[in-house]
């Protein structure tokens, strides 16, 4: 490792005469180096330490570190607006970066969330100098992999990110009173305002939001598209580390675009999921150790892959497997030649017709059930099912929920124990046979694992909004992709319900946003016979 020389300051001007201000971490040594540059906009001291090592150890790499407050954010100058000036900016950062006093020319990009998605809306407007990117839980199409679920918004993460943006926009106003107004809902979220999705603390403080724009675009749009990564990026080629975790909100964005590159890209396309939430990456998310194999080996590859391909070194990464999948469970990391694409076995519902009473009258078989009885579910929005870890909540992760899925407004199906060990690599979908007696309705599906102690720890879940409740079809809910061994002895089981919240916006059954006139909806669920509810498991083969 170098020495690294004192942090400098320094600022670039845009195309349109923005100033951006940046701090630069230097190795202490003669030569020229390649430039890793972060851009963010939570004031750059924090420059994503949160998950990654500080800049300085970057440097000590043989790297000058370049870590920018974006447009109006920090100390830069100008209106912030959410990921509206990125793709401009984004490409004057990269060139200014390559030019720095002791820069070889080449640039690299590193980052998670907002910082992962500065990197692709750069990498979008073909900087000559950007040679290589880490893009971390990102969002690549922002309506299905961000802001909505299923068609449902995600109120828990969206609502807390809005107001820490906010109030942070507070204070770089001076605005004292909205500021503390502000900081007091990010630690006690307005959740239960007369309209739920619409806080009047950001209706009044806060006006300008992205959030107010994304509750009223709440379906597919034009308004999306332009703001996406994905509209950007179809004629963008270069190699880039994708870094996911399980309990990451926005893990959909990161499995997307590293498909789409891999399928199309004539460049290396490297894929690491983890057991982590959105942060930080540690060994523990939720009540679960994960071991120290799920301690992050990020910065260290980030190193690996920079040395690729900025640095020209044969670092033997291109001779290892491209696809690294956490398997929680046995808690180790498993390699592949490309995303797994395992096929999907089935466990069908079947049911006495109180699975929502009894728990031991719901059942996950193999075996196809000739004949079932219909459970029906009762959704009291008085009382919605509480949200409780996943990748959707706050916290994320893993947590016991025995006490959930007692809920009489909860249905759930249980396996026998398990004779042999179950892997599970891949995507997760379950199908619904159902209709409801109001024109829209909620389906929040849970997997879980049950030990001998009767405990039940959450695996991995999905949320679907159905706007035509009153047909009785099939309704196909896709749950979040997962990696996983179920132990011998242990039992499958999924918990069906009609709420998750706040995790998602309550459905109140007339597509109404005030929460006094909210409906109860009685759902009737089928099993058996022609009505195959189900769940497609991506078994490993041999398991």
């Amino acid at each position: 490792m170098l020495k690294v020389l004192p942090k400098q300051t320094a600022s670039m001007y845009t195309r349109d005469g923005i100033r951006l201000d940046a701090d630069i971490y230097r190795p202490d040594a003669e030569g020229k180096f390649p430039v890793l540059l972060m851009r963010q906009p939570y004031g750059r001291a924090i420059a994503s330490t949160v998950v990654y090592a500080h800049p300085r150890w970057y440097a000590a790499q043989g790297y000058i570190v370049v870590i920018q407050d974006v447009r109006g954010r920090g100390t830069s100058t100008g209106e912030f607006k959410l990921f509206a000036h990125e793709i401009a900016d984004g490409e004057d950062a990269v060139n200014w970066a390559a030019s720095l006093p002791g820069s070889n020319g080449a640039v690299g990009m590193y980052g998670f969330s907002y910082q992962g998605m500065t990197q692709l809306y750069a990498a979008a407007a073909k900087p000559a100098a950007l040679k290589a990117i880490c893009p971390a839980m990102i969002g690549y199409d922002l309506y299905t992999d961000w802001a909505y679920e299923g068609g449902a918004f995600c109120l828990h993460t969206n609502l807390a990110w809005a107001i820490q943006l906010a109030t942070e926009t507070a204070r770089l106003r001076g605005d004292k009173q909205a500021y503390q107004a502000l900081l007091a809902a990010s630690r006690n979220l307005p959740l239960y305002d007369p309209i739920p999705t619409r806080p009047e603390v950001l209706q009044n403080l806060a006006p300008d939001s992205f959030y107010h724009e994304w509750v009223e675009h709440s379906q597919p749009d034009a308004y999306w598209e332009n703001l996406s990564p994905k509209t950007h990026l179809q004629n963008i080629d270069l190699p880039m580390f994708h870094i996911g975790g399980w309990f990451d909100t926005y893990l959909r964005g990161t499995l997307n675009l590293y498909k789409e590159m891999a399928a199309r890209s004539q460049y290396r396309q490297q894929l690491l999921v983890g057991p982590w939430a959105h942060l930080p990456w540690g060994r523990k998310v939720g009540e679960v150790d994960f071991g120290v194999n799920a301690i992050s080996p990020v910065d260290r590859m980030q190193i690996c892959w920079f040395d690729q391909f900025l640095k020209g070194i044969d670092t033997g990464l291109t001779h290892q497997l491209p696809v690294w999948l956490f398997e929680m469970g046995s808690n180790t990391w498993q390699g592949f030649l490309s995303f797994p694409e395992f096929e999907h076995k089935p466990y069908f519902l079947s049911s006495y017709g109180i699975a929502g009473i009894r728990e031991d009258e719901g059942i996950l078989t193999t075996a196809c059930p000739e004949n079932a009885v219909d459970d029906v579910l009762v959704h009291d929005p008085w009382r919605p099912v509480p949200s409780l870890g996943g990748h959707a909540g706050i916290p994320a992760g893993v947590f016991e929920r025995s006490h959930i899925d007692c809920r009489s407004d909860v249905l759930t199906y249980t396996s026998e124990p398990l004779d042999f060990d179950l892997h599970l690599a891949g995507d997760v979908v379950v199908a619904i046979s159902c209709s409801a007696d109001k024109p829209s309705f909620d389906l929040s599906v849970v997997l879980s694992e049950i030990y001998p102690d009767g405990k039940v720890y959450n695996l991995t879940q999905g949320y679907l909004r159905c706007q035509d409740g009153m047909n009785h079809t099939t309704r196909k809910i896709q749950l979040q992709t997962t990696c996983a061994r179920i132990a011998r002895g242990n039992a499958l089981r999924l918990s069906l319900s009609a709420s998750c919240f706040p995790a998602y916006a309550i459905n109140f059954g007339n597509n109404s946003s005030m929460g006094m006139e909210a409906e109860i909806i009685t759902l009737t669920i089928s099993c058996g016979g022609a009505s195959l509810s189900q769940i497609l498991l991506p078994v490993i083969a041999g398991s």
